[in-house]
């Protein structure tokens, strides 16, 4: 029995029989018991001591008697209150039924009219509650009773309590806050005055939990979440799940946005947003009918179930190698990650506060700190993008523009960064270098004046590494008016000796990686062979840094995917890749980069069917996927590791296309110059159009055009386009997209036949939407291909779409009928929704028995 207990059932034994702990909290603990005199069960719930010494019996009796004093349906009462050996507690009754946390746990995401008549009866309450002057401070999912259809409010008085109590600072001490992070409203973060609308913030957080299943923002830490709740935009639900209805959204946007004049001002204005009659309360309205109206999409794939276009390329290729080198993530481990979206700026300017430090210049005559130039240049941008304020264009970004004789500003626009850094590494001796670094303005390409200059010696490469960084960010901050705030070498080496060989070893790698491209095969091996023999000497000199060892698995990591054709030996580099990584987890085992590389590994080693028993197959996936989710945790902007799960998951009949989807967004907000962007953005075009959001799926297409118009995938998006809802089919253009589609180089496991066949076949969809049925089935019964060709038979499933549009559906049923005994474990994708391509023929006996549907 715990001491608070003993304590409790001691000083209350003569009013109430003290039966159990029924759960604890942040600020209480709850116990189960009975009214002696009435002859009832009741929870009572005492602070912690702690707390209770800050608050002081006189501050919480004041203001527990202002809760008392709340009488509503929706709101649990209090029965008692009061002080017993020096512990605060209150009596509420205790609910037959559970919390809202409870079923939220439980079911994961409640129907959309459940969550809505849930959020309104605690909307009325709240209204009556602000009424009379009290805001309670801390809405969330545990202080929200569910019980005989209904919804109760717990908890009044207790967060005012604690806020009246005047102990902010006592309670920071303590390690306790009033409210809870995930559900507080930007201006209770910062401890600024709040109002009502803080409590209906904190209400909308809630409803957006129960539509989506998870709050608007998480993150590893309380201050982190804040933070994002202060700062980022909120995702919009209906990318998760579109059956929610606009009104729904609109009334949950609103009550989120950032600035509280900015809210709907009341509980009934929230309300009246979400669908409640104007003037009703919660005791006199049903829950309301939601609307069929959707900004986007119609339904939402049931979770579990695998996208039929999406995977289109890995059903061609699936078992093909070549196939997986293109659309798993090219190895990102080693590029530091930050946002590179396209900020907000004022009268059309770039925002300066968007940063991109472009690479070094060497000035040595023979190049020979061309290493030293881009360990500093990679460094400075690790250390800027952990700067609070500042968006840091990644080494990916800055890396494709090294060509001095693009202009500055043009380097601006394309990377949207208000603000350059440039610089330089020089010697006149080889006891001493010089570096300068100066700042640029984006928006016209001009010298902005900043600039700094420092000598260190040679044999000093790391203080002049974090000197560069100090006087970079000092220059910033003079241009910005703004702190900058280095957060500090952690993790890294203060070996000199060390670090200069490492980055001797990433110059090599990139060289290495450019002679694969051009095939020549002896400078690749060479270069990598170098690499991994100068990072080993740097592990002999620092045993604690875990940098060499990861890149060392990443070498062999690459050099395993040179054998796309021989399995067994890029096995053997994969092993060896394993055997490093885990070498380097031991050193830091929260290490991102290794994560990231380890999940990588693994789920190459899954793809190559290197592991033939299915059962560890499976468990193969689930580790790379353990792996790559973990290294996202530890660091929220691992781009690669999203780009590498928003594959994964595509491939994984446990996840829904919207985890694909969210995965691919995440990716692309964090870095959009990965080295597989052309892939991440087609990821979101096909996922978008699985889900049957035109309007997302042209803004993907469009955005693949304008970054990669030489990519042929975002050709065919435009014919993809012209089947949705809401396009203009245009026939003529049709087979002008098929024609330029297939003049680009085959993409990986598909010929130029199969892509000629490819894109006859949506042009057959195309005819079927413009009406033209006879021209449409006779295009789509020439476009299919030889089993060679079309090893997987996706050619049948596309023209099954092109039958279903001409409502031809024996013909459709028949052409499904052909794809799925190629791919007998796909049926599961047809039940109990086939989504919106095939949604006309669930109804058909032939279809029914198709799929096996009941």
């Amino acid at each position: 029995m715990s001491e608070i207990l003993a304590h409790l059932q001691s000083a209350l034994s003569d009013r109430y029989s003290i039966q159990r702990e029924l759960g604890r909290g942040g600020m209480a603990t709850v116990y189960l018991a009975t009214d002696l005199k009435h002859d009832r069960e009741v929870a009572i719930k005492v602070l912690h001591p702690e707390l209770a010494a800050t608050i002081g019996p006189e501050r919480f009796d004041r203001e527990i008697k202002f809760a008392a004093k709340l009488q509503h349906p929706n709101i649990l009462g209090l029965f008692d209150s009061g002080v017993a050996d020096r512990l605060l507690y209150y009596v509420m009754p205790f609910v037959y039924g559970e919390s809202l946390r409870e079923r939220l746990n439980r079911e994961h995401m409640l129907p959309v009219d459940a969550a809505v008549h849930i959020a309104l009866e605690v909307a009325d309450a709240l209204g009556y509650a602000h009424s009379l002057g009290i805001i309670h401070r801390d809405i969330k999912p545990e202080n929200i009773m569910l019980a005989g259809g209904h919804a109760l409010v717990a908890d009044f008085g207790i967060a005012r309590a604690v806020t009246e109590a005047g102990s902010g600072q006592k309670l920071t001490e303590t390690g306790m806050a009033v409210g809870t992070p995930l559900y507080m409203s930007p201006e209770q973060a910062v401890g600024d005055q709040i109002n009502p609308t803080s409590d209906l913030y904190s209400l909308a957080c809630v409803l957006y939990e129960m539509l989506t299943g998870h709050p608007p923002f998480s993150g590893s830490n309380a201050r982190q979440i804040m933070a994002r709740h202060a700062m980022e935009q909120v995702p919009r639900i209906q990318v998760v799940r579109d059956t929610v209805p606009d009104e729904v959204e609109d009334a949950i946007m609103a009550a989120l946005s950032k600035v509280s004049a900015d809210r709907p001002q009341t509980a009934a204005q929230f309300a009246e947003m979400l669908g409640a009659p104007p003037g009703a309360t919660a005791s006199r309205y049903a829950s309301p009918r939601v609307t069929a109206a959707r900004r986007t999409a119609a339904r939402i794939t049931p979770p579990g179930a695998v996208t039929l276009t999406l995977k289109r390329r890995s059903v061609v290729v699936w078992g093909i190698a070549a196939a997986v080198a293109l659309v798993l993530l090219t190895p990102t481990i080693w590029y530091l990650t930050q946002r590179a979206t396209t900020a907000a700026v004022d009268s059309g300017g770039l925002d300066p506060s968007r940063v991109a430090v472009l690479y070094f210049e060497d000035l040595t005559p023979n190049g020979q700190l061309g290493y030293v130039a881009d360990g500093f240049t990679e460094a400075l941008i690790s250390e800027l993008s952990q700067v609070p304020g500042l968006s840091v264009v990644s080494r990916g970004g800055a890396g494709a523009w090294r060509d001095p004789s693009v202009t500055r500003d043009s380097v601006a626009r394309a990377l949207q960064a208000g603000t350059l850094v440039q610089g330089r590494v020089e010697s006149e001796d080889s006891n001493r270098i010089r570096i300068q670094v100066w700042l640029v303005d984006g928006n016209s390409g001009a010298d902005l004046g900043k600039r700094a200059s420092f000598e260190r010696p040679a044999s000093d490469l790391i203080g002049a590494r974090d000197s560069l960084a100090t006087r970079a960010a000092d220059l910033i901050r003079q241009q910005l008016g703004q702190e900058v705030k280095l957060r500090g070498q952690q993790e890294g080496t203060r070996s000199t000796a060390a670090w200069s060989l490492v980055q001797r070893a990433e110059l090599l790698l990139k060289g290495g990686e450019a002679a694969a491209e051009k095939d020549d095969t002896i400078g690749y091996q060479r270069a990598f062979q170098t690499a991994d023999s100068l990072l080993a000497q740097a592990e002999g000199l620092d045993a604690g840094w875990a940098d060499p060892i990861v890149l060392r698995g990443r070498l062999a990591y690459l050099r395993s995917r040179r054998y796309l054709s021989d399995p067994l030996t890029a096995g053997k580099w994969i092993e060896r890749g394993l055997t490093h990584v885990d070498r380097g987890l031991a050193v830091a085992a929260n290490n991102a980069d290794a994560l990231e590389l380890r999940g990588n590994l693994q789920y190459w080693k899954y793809l190559l069917r290197l592991e033939q028993d299915p059962t560890a197959a499976k468990a193969l996936r689930t580790s790379a996927r353990n792996d790559l989710e973990r290294a996202t945790r530890v660091r929220p902007t691992q781009a690669g590791a999203w780009a590498s799960l928003s594959h994964l998951y595509a491939n994984d009949p446990t996840t829904s296309l919207t985890d694909v989807m969210l995965a691919a967004r995440r990716a692309y907000e964090a870095d959009a110059f990965l080295a597989n962007a052309p892939k991440i953005v087609e990821r979101l075009f096909f996922a978008a159009y699985d889900l049957d959001q035109p309007v997302d799926a042209a803004h993907w297409c469009e955005e693949g055009k304008r970054r990669f118009p030489n990519e042929p995938a975002f050709t065919t998006c435009q014919l993809y386009l012209m089947t949705m809802r809401g396009q203009d089919p245009d026939p003529v253009k049709a087979w002008q997209l098929a024609g330029s589609a297939v003049l680009s180089e085959a993409l990986p496991g598909g010929s130029p036949e199969f892509q000629l066949a490819e894109a006859r076949m949506m042009v057959a969809s195309v005819l079927a939407r413009a009406g033209l049925k006879d021209s449409a089935r006779a295009v789509a019964r020439g476009a299919v291909a030889t089993a060679e060709v079309d090893p997987t038979r996706f050619l049948y499933l596309q023209q099954a779409f092109a039958f279903a549009l001409i409502d031809d559906k024996a013909a459709a049923v028949e052409a499904l009928k052909t794809f799925l005994a190629a791919n007998p474990e796909r049926r599961v994708e047809f039940v109990p929704d086939p989504g919106w391509r095939f949604r006309s023929l669930v109804n058909e006996p032939a279809f029914k028995d198709l799929v096996g549907a009941s």
